[in-house]
């Protein structure tokens, strides 16, 4: 384990949106590794000592050069598109990605990565409100408006709002592994598992208020992930009927009751690999699935590889050879099934 955390410098310019910047800010500050120690030093800069918010100013205790030697950078959204950025910050941008500094946006912070060039020939996303004018404005940027964020390596970029819980714990669980991503979660008061992108948003009216949240028939099936459940099953807990259940799982999840259980016993699995040594026929069988084709042949279709590979490439450094304690909540969704899956995507014709 390095005995220095993760260093993130978030650049707060004129009109920052303070809620974007606040919510990365609080995310990761909170973030605890097993021994106690933060995940990550946290430092906000700008171009200028004070900067105007709009009802408020914030006064920054650190310029850009903060971001010489930063790890992450993040970008939180700005009120106003046009507004010129600060002459200071492309080159030392462009400092930090020689070095390989990972660089995030949040919601219309896309806006601000486009006009540096860090979009230029990449996928992104951004507020579903601000998507067609990020692609009229950006013809070489393909900018994708439904999914919650998207993830390209060295560069990265989430919706709007509530989308920026999303990324930054994907990112936490990159950095640090599913069990320290979940803590986060459940401190953040996240559903277990946030299923489709932007577009259930744009389209769908808001949840019939015809009683209540899910999310005790979720922490029940995460809780069962072993048993063999039916539809019936999980209807009867819900004290719905099918008909019902289907319906309300698809307003609340983005998809069907069967189709979360999966997707939740690959989430379990893809802890269970990377935090222990269990051979993956046992893993297969310990969050519920018949046979140790079904289990390679479900984890292949939501995260595009095999168990064997997943472990191999997502491994946690802070793995242990014991069992780990069993999971009671998932984590964030995993980039390959948000990013990886069709969706709607356009490129600007010029």
């Amino acid at each position: 384990m390095s005995s220095q955390p993760h260093r993130v410098v978030i650049v707060a310019l004129p009109h920052v949106v303070a809620a974007d910047l606040a919510t990365v800010h609080e995310l990761f500050s909170r973030v605890r590794l097993a021994d106690g120690a933060p995940g990550y030093a946290i430092r906000v800069c700008g171009p200028a000592p004070v900067i105007d918010v709009g009802a408020f100013a914030l006064q920054l205790r650190h310029d850009l050069s903060a971001i010489e030697d930063a790890d992450t950078v993040v970008f939180p959204g700005v009120d106003n598109l046009r507004a010129p950025l600060p002459s200071a910050l492309s080159d030392v941008m462009t400092r930090a990605m020689d070095r390989g500094a990972r660089v995030i946006s949040v919601c219309t912070g896309a806006f601000t990565l486009a006009e540096l060039g860090l979009l230029h020939g990449r996928r992104a996303t951004t507020h579903w409100l601000a998507a067609e004018a990020l692609a009229r404005r950006f013809p070489t940027v393909e900018v994708d408006p439904d999914v919650l964020y998207v993830d390209e390596g060295q560069v990265l970029t989430s919706a709007g709002a509530a989308a920026a819980f999303d990324l930054c714990l994907h990112i936490v669980r990159r950095d640090y592994g599913v069990d320290v991503a979940s803590a986060i979660a459940r401190a953040s008061v996240m559903p277990l598992e946030r299923d489709g992108g932007q577009s259930q948003f744009i389209t769908q009216p808001p949840p019939a208020a015809d009683g209540g949240s899910l999310e005790p028939t979720l922490r029940w099936l995460a809780d069962h992930l072993d048993a063999p459940l039916t539809l019936d099953d999980i209807a009867k807990r819900a004290g719905l009927s099918v008909r019902s259940l289907n319906r309300r799982f698809k307003a609340q999840t983005g998809t069907t009751p069967l189709q979360w259980l999966l997707r939740a016993r690959v989430r379990r699995a893809q802890g269970l690999l990377e935090m222990t040594d269990l051979a993956v026929e046992q893993i297969g069988e310990v969050v519920g699935f018949g046979s140790p084709a079904a289990f390679r042949d479900r984890f292949r279709r939501v995260v595009h590889t095999s168990p064997v590979a997943y472990r191999r490439a997502f491994r946690s450094r802070h793995a242990v050879k014991a069992m780990a304690e069993p999971l009671t909540e998932m984590a964030c969704p995993h980039t390959n099934e948000i990013t990886s899956k069709p969706t709607p995507k356009y490129r600007h014709q010029t």
